[in-house]
């Protein structure tokens, strides 16, 4: 079996695009069956998955579908999604009572418990396993033990490939939605609203965003987060990077929004807002996105930037977004499959700006943490 047939980088992505499609009536149910059926021809992958490989991938595609013959697919795959994240969260647990530092993987939202949590969130049938993840976020929130308060909860001994590298001998902290620490800040911001806080949310959010405001660089016109940090004397970054989703100041300025939604912090709601409307208005930042790609190009940014944008405090960010969504045309869209990386994730973008949310709850980019 080919991994990216049974994973939103590949045939899983161009069923999303068109279970949406069908959803608001612009296709028909046959087109996105048949591409469902394509995603899951390989069978049933194992463990290691996540939200955005193996059963939760096709999981999350049959509840946006929602269609009545999925039932028993559906049902299979949700007790196959309970084992791995009960057996993923016994052995973070282990790992914490260990007081050993994580890999980006067993919290991460592209393949840990944070996008298991995306999942379940989505499902919303299981609130007491997802309330076991958020709880696990709050004791992933907190210093890691002989480090005085030094080092967060998240720190990793890895680099940033989520391996060992004599490059980074003491590993890094990873700021970014995809891989790092937004992510969970956005999942614990989310369900405070979604189902209620377990015991010490709150308390976490604000420890991740306390933490976030020390990595903020730039001048108060002009703030930015580096991607990773580092630990001693490697040089940090020179100037903002890429304004993306996946690692960029869009994700982690959505997801700070989100913390200030949720802790009733309209002074940090509007200082993440201002964040994003002045990485978005910065030509030099713009210029650095190469493609169109949801992940880390033209698509992710505008659809961040749209999210941000809905509930927002001011007029600030909806101003950028006609300029910004004509952009996107113009990008270069990958030729690929997939949702991250190829066409259907710039599509569905797209689609969405344009039209806004005609269709059923849940958004298809819950699993981008983005609202």
């Amino acid at each position: 079996m080919t991994a990216p047939a049974y994973a939103f980088a590949g045939a899983a992505g161009d069923a999303l695009l068109a279970i949406e499609q069908a959803r608001r009536g612009l296709a028909g149910w046959d087109d996105a069956h048949q591409r469902i059926t394509a995603a899951t021809r390989d069978g049933l992958p194992g463990d290691p998955c996540g939200l955005f490989r193996g059963p939760p991938a096709i999981a999350y595609l049959l509840r946006l579908a929602a269609r009545p013959g999925y039932a028993a697919a559906l049902a299979r795959l949700d007790a196959h999604i309970t084992q791995i994240t009960q057996a993923r969260l016994a052995q973070a647990h282990a790992r914490l009572a260990a007081g050993r530092a994580p890999t980006l993987r067993e919290y991460d939202l592209i393949s840990g418990l944070t996008g298991l949590g995306a999942y379940l969130r989505v499902h919303g049938g299981q609130p007491a396993l997802l309330a076991q993840i958020l709880d696990y976020l709050v004791r992933l929130t907190r210093p890691l033990p002989g480090t005085a308060g030094a080092r967060p909860g998240w720190w990793t001994r890895n680099g940033p490939a989520d391996r060992p590298d004599p490059a980074y001998p003491d590993g890094h902290a990873n700021l970014g939605m995809a891989h790092g620490i937004a992510g969970p800040l956005a999942l614990l911001s989310l369900t405070v609203t979604d189902q209620g806080p377990v015991p010490g949310q709150r308390a976490a959010i604000q420890r991740i965003c306390a933490w976030l405001d020390k990595q903020q660089h730039g001048p108060a016109e002009r703030p930015w987060w580096p991607g990773i940090v580092t630990p001693g004397p490697r040089p940090g970054p020179a100037g903002p990077q890429r304004p993306s989703w996946c690692y960029g100041t869009p994700g982690i300025a959505r997801a700070l929004q989100l913390a200030g939604t949720a802790l009733a912090d309209q002074v940090r709601q509007a200082r993440a807002e201002h964040a994003l409307a002045a990485c978005l208005a910065d030509a030099g930042q713009r210029a650095q996105l190469a493609d169109a790609s949801l992940c880390h190009g033209w698509a992710g940014t505008v659809l961040t930037a749209w999210r941000a944008a809905t509930n927002a405090r001011t007029p600030a960010l909806a101003r950028h977004l006609p300029r910004l969504h004509a952009r996107l045309h113009r990008g270069a869209v990958p030729a690929g499959e997939g949702l991250l990386e190829g066409a259907a994730g710039v599509r569905l973008a797209a689609l969405t700006v344009i039209t806004g949310d005609p269709v059923p709850a849940p958004p298809w980019d819950a699993c981008l943490l983005l609202t």
